[in-house]
């Protein structure tokens, strides 16, 4: 029996790994930090090839989604998601660099059902002039999305505001 329990765990952990392998290689591999809403698409790339710990980690110092755990269980049923963008306001404002980027997501789960997404996301940077070592590549700072209807086109906010 504990022969059989074991090799059950491990073939679960096999599939585990063929599944993100499988995300890796349909998805190439994106980290682009030039702007906000080149950060915001890497963050969904990192959440479509299953590197939550990289998506996780274009959150600033504050951490708006919480503990790590519990933001990558809240994408283990998540097979894909797609990103629309609208117009990203970008200013600057006491040494930083912030851009609202208001985007629409449709999330694909497991059985096929689409949900849709639609917010904001505010990403700062430090005025790369002024940092010294180790450089701070831009961060998100907020995340506010509601679920609500599609089609994704249809989905994303007119606008955002930057802080």
């Amino acid at each position: 029996m504990r022969i059989r329990c074991t090799a059950l765990i491990a073939l679960a952990a096999l599939a585990a790994q063929g599944i993100e392998a499988r995300a890796q290689e349909e998805f190439p591999y994106v980290d682009d930090r030039s702007d906000g809403a080149a950060l915001v698409r890497s963050l969904y790339n990192a959440i479509n090839r299953k590197e939550y710990a990289r998506a996780y980690g274009y959150f600033g110092a504050s951490k708006p989604v919480g503990e790590f755990k519990a933001f990558a269980e809240g994408y283990a049923k998540t097979v894909s998601v797609e990103a629309k963008f609208g117009k990203v306001l970008t200013e600057g404002a006491a040494g930083s660099i912030y851009s609202a980027v208001p985007v629409a997501i449709k999330s694909i789960e497991e059985g096929g059902k689409a949900r849709f997404f639609s917010g904001c996301y505010v990403t700062r940077i430090i005025n790369p002039s002024l940092q010294v070592p180790p450089f701070t590549p831009y961060q998100i700072e907020t995340a506010r999305l509601d679920e609500g209807e599609g089609p994704i086109e249809e989905a994303i906010p007119a606008t955002c505001n930057v802080p």
